[in-house]
């Protein structure tokens, strides 16, 4: 099967996950109108309402995605992993992918302690980048290390669902030992993986273009028939500043422009649900296949497991516990 052929087999995980995150939005939004609403109606602290509302929303999203990333998200991955590695896929994908999941992790509480530790790992070594930039070049050092901090933590994302791939390919060894190898392949094959860099983060700044600036536009013609929600929430705003004797921002100078960042904000979100719904899969499946295919090359020694110990605590803790095991 070509990328092409296992991402439109599995596009099924990304539409579940789409149906639900967009479920998940309008949860959230409902739930921080209620609170702007509510409060603005009985005590005039329409602000505070917001916040309270914002935050009883994003508990329920939080709940909302985990559930979405182990049930659907792993499944995808799965699936994905079997389409580049043996090259076919069952009919009933969907019911497949839930059943190695549940098989390789038999609880939501299993599936977010393992690929928690694949990204403390990255992000560990990403840290350390920027503080090596810091330590050498002063605070301009430092924002150049920041940048490349940046940079990583896109692929990071990327690698942390190879490295999951690449557990449920090695479905004979514990997890444990097989998210360890996972994290060594990028450091023995880097330059493999770099050449799909260019082609993620291009396909991503356009889409945010596309997607980002339509959905924006969509979202202030909405906005924009409700001024006086804005005036009246810009007004508390600026009142609270005044009570905390701090400024807003030098950008923020009217409920109008306050208008654009909310339709601005709710753009990307909405950007973020439909690439990593339907874009950001179809990247995947092409550095997912050549990850696991170094992998299978040359699949990772204690020697290598030992280069990496020195790199990251993180690691050094999980190698330990796979060597236990």
């Amino acid at each position: 099967m070509d990328n092409k052929e296992v991402y439109k087999k599995t596009l099924c995980f990304s539409i579940r996950r789409l149906l639900w995150d967009f479920l998940a939005l309008i949860v959230w939004g409902g739930l921080a109108y209620a609170g702007f609403y509510i409060a603005d109606k009985t005590s005039d602290k329409g602000l505070i309402g917001l916040a309270v509302g914002a935050v009883i929303g994003l508990a329920v999203l939080i709940i909302f995605l985990r559930w979405v990333s182990y049930k659907y998200k792993a499944g995808q991955i799965a699936m994905m992993t079997q389409g580049v590695t043996e090259g076919t896929l069952p009919d009933d994908v969907m019911a497949a992918g839930n059943q190695i999941v549940k098989s390789r992790f038999a609880t939501v509480a299993a599936f977010f302690a393992v690929t928690g530790i694949i990204k403390g790992i990255f992000n560990q070594i990403g840290r350390g980048i920027s503080a090596a930039g810091r330590a050498i070049g002063g605070d301009s050092g430092g924002t150049v290390g920041d940048v490349v901090s940046g940079v990583i933590q896109v692929i990071v994302s990327y690698l942390c669902d190879c490295c999951l791939g690449w557990v449920f390919y090695r479905k004979d060894v514990k997890p444990a030992r097989a998210t360890c190898e996972g994290a060594v392949l990028f450091f023995k094959h880097g330059k493999t993986f770099a050449k799909n860099m260019g082609r993620v983060f291009g396909i991503g700044i356009g889409s945010l273009a596309v997607i980002g600036g339509a959905f924006s536009g969509i979202f202030y013609l909405i906005a924009s028939r409700f001024p006086g929600t804005f005036d009246t929430l810009y007004n508390e705003m600026v009142e609270s500043a005044v009570r905390n004797s701090k400024t807003l921002p030098g950008w923020l100078s009217s409920s109008s422009i306050l208008m654009i960042a909310a339709a601005v904000l709710a753009g990307i979100l909405v950007w973020s649900f439909i690439h990593s719904t339907f874009i950001r899969p179809f990247v995947l499946v092409g550095v997912l296949r050549n990850y696991i295919q170094s992998g299978m090359n040359d699949i990772p020694s204690e020697a290598s497991f030992a280069e990496l110990d020195k790199k990251s605590a993180k690691f050094r803790k999980l190698h330990e516990e796979a060597k236990a095991a």
